[in-house]
């Protein structure tokens, strides 16, 4: 992993004027401080101080295998999460990175790679999102890939190097969705995933009872 460049600060508009920025930390990411003007709905400048976060955008994949109905997820220490209550830190997600310089589909080609050991063959973009707008810069791409066990062409576990220690969970969808509503899973990208291919599941199902309804009545004609 590279270290991430900051994004560059944008120039005022008519409204928002940024009056100062002001770098508080830049030991691996950047935290600034800045002050602005900001144009209420009524027309009057209000100057506030904020604080954020710039990590960079990243990108996530859900390896999901529809066949079988199986997703490909993994387990780590997140820091973040043991200062705030998770008692070991650990942390069920899907598959996701920094880009580093990369686009979006090469970023969760790499990552998959190297946490999973999968290759991933077709991703497919699904949405962006940003995941905490209050505080952090970040953009997330989200992804969606198909995959089959042969896909797996090595252990994964993540770089020794930087620090990662990764287990790689296969299970099956209805009980990671399940996991949800127990809390097992917590992470939000991975819930938002985990619920997008359960949506278009359903959708699917609908739109298969929908046309089998409206052939039954003569409603619909055969493509």
């Amino acid at each position: 992993m590279t270290r991430p460049v900051p994004a560059p600060v944008p120039a005022s508009t008519d409204q928002v004027k940024l009056l100062a920025v002001e770098v508080l930390s830049n030991h691996w990411y950047t935290l600034r401080k800045v002050t602005l003007e900001l144009r209420r709905r009524d027309g009057q400048w209000q100057r506030q101080v904020r604080e954020a976060y710039d990590r960079g955008n990243g990108a996530v994949v859900l390896l999901h295998d529809p066949r079988r109905g199986m997703v490909v997820l993994t387990r780590q220490f997140r820091l973040p999460t043991f200062l705030n209550g998770n008692a070991q830190g650990q942390l069920i997600e899907a598959c996701a990175g920094l880009l580093d310089g990369d686009d979006p589909e090469t970023c969760v080609r790499r990552e998959a790679e190297e946490e999973t050991g999968f290759q991933v063959r077709t991703p497919r973009k699904v949405f962006e999102a940003y995941m905490s707008p209050g505080s952090v810069t970040e953009k997330l791409h989200f992804f969606v890939a198909d995959y089959e066990p042969s896909d797996r062409i090595r252990e994964g576990g993540g770089m020794v190097e930087e620090g990662e220690d990764i287990e790689v969970i296969e299970m099956p969808l209805v009980d990671a969705l399940d996991g949800i509503r127990t809390g097992r899973i917590q992470d939000g990208k991975t819930v938002m995933l985990l619920q997008h291919v359960a949506l278009e599941q359903l959708q699917q199902q609908l739109q298969q009872q929908l046309q089998q309804q409206g052939s039954a009545t003569g409603l619909v004609d055969n493509p």
